[in-house]
């Protein structure tokens, strides 16, 4: 079941890392009427919020989500939707509180779109912790006593897809096939990839165990849920991951203003001692450029020939997922054991 091009392949246009997620969305356009999308961690100025908004311009129905910690959070998931609709006066957009870390939040979240009457064409993971502070490094969830970073960023994640499944299968037709989208990244390269003995619960004593490593692990975790996604579902939904760039967004001016900035990307240059971006060394994008690889793998039609592929700049970059990530074998066994932890197995 693939997506039927609506206009001739060769009135594509081949995007580059200059690409923006507006420009994607425009692009295809006619495939996006109609379609109904969730996104996940869509504060004002991120890559998820972009995502939203232009997604907005052509969708049926754009979901939001935001992490109901507080009336403060609840407040920017709300001013999310408001600046969404004064740029898109059209725009429907519905908001959906969401705790990744949280097993029941994500059990919550996901009754209530499962009994919304639309079926759902897209879900987009780009929510995802990086948890820095001292008091919160190698801290544990109440319900699956995992790594918070690994809640959020893996076992949140992959629960909501899971349970989402009646509303993407209902929308995959001969003319579509539903997508799950994961925001990796290329600092997956620098870990030291998915300790399997260990899922989900690093021993804050071993090498490679900072706060960062074990976001890179997390990172290879994404690419392998989404290839064993694509895989295991046998053509019903496929799944892409994704590396959106390097863009200096809410995920270096956070702990910039926490002063617990990651000694990893100073030691290779990516910012400096202040937490600035270092010009030269590095390609960095807009958070208009960096979120156009993400809409590209939501709604490209040129990637039903590549499910569970991997993008860099729009395109499939298979060359740039590291040997540690790669191995299928190891990606069947991440899925069995998350099945086991979470409870909850995947049935299509």
């Amino acid at each position: 079941m693939n997506c039927q091009p609506t206009m001739p392949t060769e009135t594509w246009p081949t995007f580059s890392p200059q690409t923006t997620a507006e420009e994607v969305a425009d692009t295809f356009a006619s495939i996006l009427e109609g379609k109904n999308a969730l996104i996940t961690g869509t504060s004002l100025n991120g890559m998820g919020y972009e995502a939203a908004r232009v997604i907005a311009k052509h969708a049926r129905l754009v979901i939001i989500t935001g992490y109901n910690e507080d009336r403060l959070q609840l407040f920017r998931l709300k001013r999310s939707a408001e600046e969404i609709k004064k740029s898109v006066p059209t725009a429907n957009i519905r908001c959906l509180t969401l705790d990744l870390s949280s097993q029941s939040s994500v059990r919550e979240a996901a009754a209530q779109v499962n009994s919304y009457s639309e079926p759902l064409h897209v879900l987009i993971h780009n929510a995802a912790a990086l948890n820095l502070d001292a008091d919160t490094v190698f801290k544990r969830t109440v319900d699956l006593d995992v790594d918070v970073q690994w809640a959020t960023n893996h076992f949140g994640p992959f629960l909501l897809t899971k349970l989402l499944l009646p509303q993407l299968l209902a929308a995959t037709s001969s003319s579509w096939t539903s997508r799950v989208v994961h925001v990796s990244a290329k600092g997956h390269q620098f870990g030291t990839g998915v300790d399997l003995e260990n899922l989900g619960r690093p021993d804050p004593t071993a090498e490679g165990n900072s706060a960062m490593g074990i976001n890179f692990s997390t990172k290879s975790a994404n690419i392998m849920t989404a290839s064993e996604l694509s895989r295991r579902a046998g053509g019903r939904i496929h799944a892409y991951s994704l590396h959106p760039g390097i863009v200096y967004s809410n995920a270096f001016t956070r702990p910039k203003e926490k002063k617990s900035l990651p000694p990893e990307l100073t030691a290779i240059g990516l910012i400096d001692e202040n937490g600035d971006p270092v010009p030269g060394k590095f390609a960095w994008k807009s958070i208009e450029e960096g979120s156009a690889t993400m809409v590209a793998a939501a709604f490209d039609p040129r990637l039903d020939s590549t499910p569970g592929a991997y993008l860099e700049d729009c395109q499939v970059a298979m060359t740039e997922v590291a040997p540690h990530t790669a191995d299928p074998v190891k990606a069947a066994k991440l899925w069995d054991l998350t099945e086991e932890i979470i409870g909850e197995k995947f049935e299509f």
